[in-house]
């Protein structure tokens, strides 16, 4: 499932200046492409590859990206338990749009003015619950420059228009005052956000859904999809066997490994999982 193609290792989006109304973005490939060179070309080319990241997640879940980066090895960076979308059922899958809030919204516009259509706006507000920092004119604005979505660490406000609008976003729940502060800004404020204990840079993939929100990063894509992808259609099959009577214990021999654990103690149930290729866990 080759999704970002085999330039992915190399594309990347780097920004010559991030500061400022006329920030310019430039690529750098193994297409050769020098700034604004075949511009139009490479946009229209990203584009195809976040419609097929979508429609790769479209059958997936984040336990099954998380499930198949454990089955890699592949590090892999969770938000904190409790964010949650804004309305249910929302999920989405994009480029990373990383921002840093510091009481102003001025600073999610300005990321807007670089943003490629289905990147997702991950805001960095310190996990702060005693303001919202993104309301429904931040939304609009995202929905209507083509982001994918937005992931806030911290709070939103404005619950009703926002699940009006439409656009996925996730938080960590809402507070009905807007930032009341205006710390000074420093120049990490669109290079990257700090989302819990981990850094979301440009060039990061998140992936997002009821479960909970996780990212990783580009380069490794292509093999993450196709083993999550293996690992949904075993599961698919395992528990449609069970809707027609075949028990999981019987699909994964359990009465032989409670035999072969009495024998052995150190045999353990993920052993036996992978020896009979049924792994329903890692």
């Amino acid at each position: 499932m080759d999704i970002f193609g085999p330039q992915r290792r190399v594309e990347r989006i780097k920004s010559r200046t991030f500061l400022g109304s006329h920030s310019e973005r430039f690529f750098s490939s193994s297409f050769n492409l020098t700034p604004f060179a075949k511009l139009a070309e490479y946009e229209q080319r990203r584009s195809v590859k976040t419609d097929s990241l979508l429609r790769a997640f479209a059958e997936l879940s984040t336990p099954l990206i998380a499930d198949a980066a454990l089955r890699l090895k592949i590090p892999l960076r969770i938000c904190p338990p409790g964010i949650r979308p804004v309305a249910s059922n929302q999920r989405l899958a994009g480029p990373a749009l990383p921002v840093r809030h510091f009481g102003s919204v001025d600073v999610f516009l300005e990321a807007m003015q670089n943003a490629q259509s289905g990147d997702v706006l991950v805001i960095d507000n310190g996990g702060r619950l005693d303001e919202g920092c993104i309301g429904d004119l931040t939304a609009l604005e995202a929905k209507n420059c083509g982001l994918a979505g937005i992931i806030v660490w911290g709070a939103h406000r404005d619950t009703p228009e926002l699940r009006q609008i439409g656009l996925p976003i996730f938080s960590y729940g809402s507070c009905p005052s807007g930032p009341q502060r205006l710390d000074p800004r420093d120049l990490s404020a669109l290079r990257s956000a700090r989302f819990g204990d981990f850094q979301v840079e440009p060039g990061d993939v998140v992936f997002a859904d009821d479960d909970g929100c996780l990212f990783v990063a580009t380069e490794i894509m292509d093999d993450l999809l196709r083993v999550a992808h293996e690992i949904w259609q075993r599961e698919r099959r395992q528990a449609e066997a069970i809707k027609r009577g075949h028990s999981l214990r019987e699909q994964l021999d359990f009465a032989q490994y409670l035999e072969r654990r009495a024998a052995d103690p150190s045999y353990t149930f993920r052993k036996h999982l992978r020896k009979i290729s049924g792994a329903i866990e890692e």
